[in-house]
């Protein structure tokens, strides 16, 4: 168990300027397309995260070579000879499974093990398999790994007309990657839309891709022979940025978050004002979060972008539990993501859930307790409650906070929250919450 432990001294108000870091989910994938390209890569705003340190593990075992410099990461992948990442480092991480793409494209074979990360609920790799297989690959999954392939002298994938069952961001991203080195046009439709697949759409068109429809639901690919060498910086952290707008709202602080793209935060902006706050630009990339003296309830269903994101809907039921009013959660996109649910009932809240619904009827107020996180999004909502609690509330299990959050505690202690970071006694450990899951 992780002996560190987040300690929270609540009631305090914040003031100031938070800095958003680069996009986890963007860099992850961005990390894994420089596969694609046989040169040099060079991306920037890269977080510094327990998460991107694996995937670095893991691009280098593969061949990959990497200098990775706080927020610079160069690589090199002319070199790759290794199809196989190793279990153990991608046990850790699910976003290291995003190498099956390139991998396949590049050297017409992959092994990956079957991912892991939070356990929030089933993320199938079924629609990758069945998009790769759609594009000539023989893909098999035995002893817990996807063997991938593709026959013919060439060993190159064609091109090929794909419909996902769901807009899966993982499974539209493997399949972008994979057809820009594909023969022939590819068109994914039903595709997902987040900010992220653009992201990494324009990275690799800036590698020499030619890719069309990224952000809309039909993504086109013509394959190119080859890619070359790009430099990129990563786009601001869409959900870190909604956190710190949480964080402004349930210590009622007036305080600017920046750097953010305001349109990737159009949702979670609109269910901020529903609730009494304002959200005001500050020039072209801030916003500003203006409190209310109380919040109203509202309810929220999470969906892919634009709708409610799943990551931030955790952050939000933490604002929810102070509101006035009974709150509505559904929660349509991971069965098992409303773990926090206990937790934020041990400092107080009033929260009753079944199955994928949560009501929350809001209270006067919360009281510190010591709670543990069950997944990375749990653990900021736990810290936000933390920070609107009356007393001291202790947030064990951070391996999971800094899965996502680069110096989340740094940061909210520079805004002026009284947080500090703290080893536990051993006698501690195992104390906190009753109803604990597996991550």
């Amino acid at each position: 168990m992780d002996r560190s432990a987040l300690e929270i001294i609540g009631g305090h108000g914040l003031s100031g300027h938070v800095r958003v870091s680069g996009a986890k989910n963007s860099a992850l994938v961005i990390m894994a397309g420089m596969l694609l390209c046989p040169g040099d890569c060079h991306i920037s705003n890269v977080p510094q995260l327990e998460d991107i340190n694996n995937m670095v593990k893991i691009l280098t075992a593969l061949g990959v070579k990497i200098e990775h410099q706080g927020s610079s990461l160069k690589a090199n992948a002319s070199d790759i000879g290794h199809s196989q990442a190793p279990y153990e480092l991608v046990s850790k991480l699910r976003a290291s499974f995003f190498a099956i793409g390139p991998l396949l494209s590049r050297l017409g074979v992959a092994h990956i093990p079957l991912p892991g990360g939070c356990a929030i609920g089933a993320r199938p790799v079924e629609l990758h398999v069945r998009g790769l297989r759609a594009m000539g690959a023989t893909v098999l999954i035995e002893h817990g790994v996807v063997k991938a392939s593709v026959p013919g002298q060439r060993g190159r994938l064609q091109g090929a007309k794909i419909y996902l069952d769901c807009p899966s961001v993982g499974a539209t991203e493997t399949l972008m990657m994979a057809a820009t080195l594909a023969e022939g046009k590819t068109v994914i439709d039903n595709a997902a839309q987040e900010p992220e697949v653009i992201d990494l759409a324009n990275f690799c068109i800036a590698m020499g891709a030619k890719i069309e429809g990224a952000g809309t639901n039909t993504i086109t690919i013509e394959g190119v022979e080859t890619l070359h060498s790009a430099e990129w910086s990563i786009i601001p952290d869409r959900i870190e940025a909604g956190t710190f707008l949480v964080a402004g709202a349930i210590t009622h602080s007036e305080i600017t978050v920046g750097p953010v793209v305001p349109e990737h935060l159009t949702a979670v902006i609109a269910k901020l004002e529903a609730m009494g706050c304002k959200v005001l630009k500050e020039g072209s990339d801030a916003l500003r979060l203006i409190p209310a003296a109380a919040y109203k309830a509202v309810d929220i269903r999470t969906l892919p972008f634009p709708g409610f994101p799943t990551d931030m809907q955790a952050q939000l039921m933490a604002l929810m539990t102070l509101a006035e009013g009974n709150s509505i959660i559904t929660e349509t996109m991971f069965e098992n993501r409303l773990q926090h649910v206990a937790e934020l009932q041990r400092m107080g809240a009033n929260i009753r859930a079944q199955g994928d619904t949560a009501l929350v009827t809001g209270t006067a107020a919360l009281s510190g307790a010591p709670v543990m996180a069950t997944d990375l999004r749990a653990s900021a909502a736990l810290v936000l409650a933390g920070l609107a609690a009356q007393g001291k509330t202790t947030v064990q299990e951070l391996r999971h906070l800094d899965r996502g959050y680069e110096r989340l505690d740094e940061k909210l202690r520079q805004l002026g929250a009284k947080i500090e970071r703290v080893e536990l006694p051993l006698e501690s450990e195992g104390q906190a919450g009753a109803a604990r899951s597996p991550a």
